[in-house]
């Protein structure tokens, strides 16, 4: 993956990254960084920390796109103590890497973001949930937590006054429905990660049934620049009308610089593929991309010049989800990719309910049939109505799982009638 850090745009994420090694507290703090939560302590109150955050317009990062300052609103002044502050690290969506980078660059922007959110919800615990895979991150963080404690600005009485939050790392037990945020507090307690419906939601009763927000690695980091900077400097930084701030995007597949990369939200699409990430090798073609990890639906060639913010992709019926941009060129059977997924997804079902446990593996057997020359015309209503079904599913896995499909069906059923009428898969035939 690309490390090289781009100079054409501010970066404010990645003010701190190292081609070679992981910022230190001393780097950080060259660099403004605990100026924001010293701020926040002497200066500010709860409610001014959350207003700020509100009026920056920070959408969380994780793929939600829910507003920060709002969730934060959300927990009542009289909601009963301790409160939580959980950071999701559980990044386990395919072709989704961003926040495994954001922490090897700079740790203590988040361990920053964590302090910022808990002083605004009052709360005086933080857990940092974070997939097993990333053990080497979960190492950095828990020493850099030990730091940050031993420089005063984590445990009792922080910076002198009577604020005090502790941070634990814990790891998941290695299952993508834990992303999910009522599965990843009931994994939290010792449960089965299944989702619950809210309401309650969890800033009223989340980890043992007390208030708790729970927020993306990104959306915390985008915490401390907010503070010291104010909401109309972040708000500035966006290409668009709508969005606010920088966006890690994360690019991958038919391009010759894949990598992470800092750009202002807003940024087409044909600007991250040509100028940020090389360009497509020699003889490739774009012919469509996720635009947001494998739980979106495909952007075709007719959204090349696209600009890349929430919501510009949701009035065109896309998602921008985690930015996590897959890019596919004229070569790739759009069939076997959507298989790929597809069978990622029906692997990953927690089984609580019956359109996402029984729906995923018969999309992906159906999917299976005709990428291997075994389809009947049939199926493809079939896979249109599963399609379907799966949006009555409990939580938002099946739904993201089947945008794919979705974007299979709309922009590339000629594909899927070809292998159907050749019985075979033309693309392995033309090879």
């Amino acid at each position: 993956m690309a490390e090289t850090t781009n100079t054409a745009y501010p970066q404010v994420l990645f003010a701190n990254r190292k081609p070679d090694r992981i910022a230190t507290i001393d780097d950080y703090r060259k660099n403004g960084g605990y100026e924001a939560i010293q701020k926040v302590v002497s200066t500010l109150s709860h409610k001014d920390v959350q207003k700020i955050i509100l009026d920056s317009n920070l959408l969380g990062r994780g793929g939600a796109a829910f507003p920060a300052g709002l969730k934060l609103q959300t927990v009542a002044d009289d909601a009963p103590f301790p409160r939580y502050i959980v950071c999701n690290a559980d990044e386990m969506e395919p072709g989704t890497f961003k926040d495994r980078v954001l922490l090897h660059a700079d740790p203590h922007l988040l361990i920053e973001g964590m302090l910022i959110e808990a002083y605004s919800a009052k709360a005086e615990k933080g857990i940092i949930f974070i997939r097993p895979e990333y053990e080497n991150a979960a190492r950095i963080l828990e020493r850099e937590v030990a730091i940050a404690e031993k420089a005063g600005f984590l445990g009792k009485n922080i910076l002198g006054g009577d604020f005090s939050f502790t941070i634990d790392v814990h790891r998941s037990g290695g299952r993508y429905i834990c992303g999910e945020v009522t599965a990843q507090l009931n994994a939290l307690m010792g449960k089965r990660p299944n989702p619950k419906q809210p309401p309650p939601y969890p800033t009223e009763k989340g980890l043992w049934d007390l208030p708790t927000v729970l927020q993306n690695v990104e959306t915390l980091c985008c915490m401390p620049p907010i503070i010291r900077n104010g909401a109309e400097w972040f708000r500035n930084l966006a290409l668009t009308e709508s969005g606010a701030g920088t966006k890690l995007y994360g690019i991958s597949g038919r391009v010759n610089k894949p990598g992470c990369y800092e750009l202002p939200m807003g940024v087409r699409l044909s600007e991250i593929i040509e100028k940020h990430a090389g360009g497509m090798p020699e003889g490739s073609e774009f012919k469509a991309c996720l635009p947001g990890g494998a739980s979106t639906r495909y952007l075709s060639r007719a959204h090349y010049d696209m600009p890349m913010d929430f919501e510009t992709l949701k009035a065109a019926g896309h998602r921008l989800g985690t930015a996590a941009i897959m890019v596919f060129d004229q070569k790739t059977c759009m069939v076997a990719a959507t298989l790929n997924l597809m069978a990622f997804f029906a692997r990953e079902s927690c089984g609580w309910c019956t359109p996402c446990r029984e729906g995923t593996p018969y999309i992906r057997d159906l999917l299976w049939r005709i990428e291997n020359g075994r389809g009947e015309p049939e199926f493809v209503d079939i896979l249109k109505k599963q399609c379907k079904y799966l949006w009555n599913a409990y939580c938002a896995f099946a739904p993201g799982a089947v945008s794919p499909v979705e974007g299979l069906l709309a922009d590339f059923e000629d594909e899927v009638w070809a292998h159907i009428h050749q019985k075979t898969c033309p693309f392995k035939a033309s090879d």
